[in-house]
């Protein structure tokens, strides 16, 4: 039996790594397809655009490892029962289903590091993806300028912010020289100035931080703001403009400490769930307080005094909660305006209730989220090798056939769940393992029937598949139509 262990897990080593291997390529690309603006035009360092390929990874191997080992599970045992291996065991006295197990500890320790990665590893790659993909938003290309646009520019320097717009008919990116140039100078409050030049060129200094724009043959007009009527003309035949501070250079900073859900642990959103739920704790007891004291108001009586309780375990003004959530003392007079605060108070919590709660779930969600998708690689092997050994001569194209549409069934519904449970109308739990749950059923269902798949190797092609799905589907609707009344 050993020997067959091994066996059976060589035979898997490769169609998996190949499996990962294509799957992570293509969604590699499709994700690089939709990010490429951002990078593009920015004229960013070699070691930058390596980085921003090396944070991208990460995310795109969460989604493709547990395909991976159902195409690899689909493809080997669909090619070891058309040689017969199957048939072979089964008549050597080895139960198939024995032969199973040792890929379902395999699935075991798959799932086991694919929880491990999506604990410490996917957290904080996309936290510093989105830090570099912020500095890089924050990068301004300013020597990237294009030929007939007004092209903005801005400059920072001790004296402060200066706003320039530069213009060029033609623009020689290899000599940096400029053909019927216009600047319009707003740095200066006091006065407007435009300069106008037949011909110029452009130069950084060392450090790349300040732009030299030298111009030739030109022409300057003046206008000061602060005197009316007041015009000057300025002809020149070279002229340099200094742009200061128009930083060039990618700015790299230690980013920001926030995170959002998918660059949190499942510590870190363990402790915003509980922060979220005290947050709410803290304002139903504050509508509660208003609430019973406006209706007190509203009867004559005096309201509750501060630090007493009133009987259900709530004293007014007595907590002393480090939030910065406080409850509210009625100081108002007239009870009309009482009930009038206490209303619109009410209303206001109730809509942040709301949104603690729904913050809350989206926190839970994604905790729920990281198990889920590591228990797939198991659930994934008990829905593969049964499909395979039932449907053996399907070849390449019935593996890629039955992997696209478990994927595309599996991956909606753990979508649709997760929308359902950021709004509340699913528990995070349920809606997170739902589809584990079917697929595992159906796993269970179709592994009990493996020893008698193997008794014969004939059929199991794409025939064998159009006509199981037919009477699958013609006996549900043959029992709804007897039971329907004539």
């Amino acid at each position: 039996m050993e020997i067959l262990v091994r066996y059976l897990i060589r035979a898997h080593v490769g169609p998996f790594l190949f499996a990962l291997t294509a799957l992570t390529g293509m969604v590699y690309l499709n994700a690089m397809a939709q990010r490429l603006e951002d990078i593009m035009g920015k004229g960013l360092p070699l070691s930058t655009i390596l980085e921003f390929l090396a944070l991208t990874v990460p995310h795109t191997i969460a989604l493709t490892l547990p395909m991976a080992v159902l195409v690899a599970v689909l493809y080997t045992f669909s090619d070891l029962t058309a040689e017969n291996e199957i048939t072979a065991m089964s008549g050597g006295g080895v139960n198939p289903i024995r032969a199973l197990m040792p890929l379902v500890g395999v699935g075991m320790i798959l799932a086991g590091v694919m929880y491990l990665f999506n604990e410490r590893i996917l957290p904080e790659t996309n936290h510093s993806l989105k830090n570099l993909l912020v500095d890089i938003g924050g990068k301004r290309p300013t020597f990237h300028l294009k030929e007939q646009v007004v092209n903005s520019i801005t400059t920072m320097t001790q004296e402060g912010r200066g706003q320039y717009y530069l213009q060029a008919v033609e623009i020689e990116p290899t000599t940096s020289e400029l053909r019927d140039v216009t600047i319009y100078d707003l740095s200066d409050p006091s006065r407007h100035r435009t300069t106008y030049a037949v011909h110029g060129t452009m130069a950084f200094n060392e450090s790349r931080t300040d732009l030299y724009l030298t111009l030739y043959d030109g022409v300057t007009y003046e206008v000061p703001r602060d005197r009316t009527g007041r015009f000057q003309v300025i002809r020149f035949q070279e002229q340099v403009v200094p742009l200061k501070g128009v930083d060039d250079i990618l700015s790299r900073t230690t980013g920001s400490t926030y995170r959002t859900d998918r660059e949190m642990s499942s510590e870190m959103l363990g402790w915003e769930v509980m922060a979220r739920w005290q947050e709410l704790t803290v304002v139903q007891e504050e509508t509660y307080v208003l609430a019973r004291d406006a209706v007190r108001t509203a009867l004559g009586l005096p309201p509750v005094a501060p630090g007493v309780d009133d009987g259900l375990g709530v004293a007014s003004g007595a907590r002393q909660d480090p939030s910065p959530i406080r409850f509210a003392t009625t100081q108002i007079l007239t009870p009309d305006r009482v009930l009038s605060t206490a209303l619109s108070t009410t209303r206001s919590n109730a809509a942040r209730g709301v949104a603690l709660v729904n913050t809350a779930n989206r926190y839970r969600v994604e905790i729920h989220k990281k198990h889920a998708i590591a228990f797939a690689c198991i659930v994934f092997v008990l829905i593969g090798a049964p499909l395979a050994i039932r449907f053996p001569r399907g070849g390449v194209g019935m593996v890629i056939m039955t992997s696209m549409a478990i994927f595309a069934l599996y991956y909606v519904c753990l979508i649709s769940g997760e929308a359902l449970a950021d709004r509340g109308h699913v528990h995070p739990g349920v809606a997170m393992w739902a589809p584990n749950a079917m697929f595992l059923s159906l796993g269970v269902i179709l592994v009990r029937g493996m020893a008698r798949e193997v008794a014969t190797a004939r059929g199991g092609g794409w025939d064998d598949l159009i006509f199981t799905l037919y009477q699958g589907m013609r006996r549900p609707l043959a029992r709804f139509r007897r039971g329907t009344p004539t």
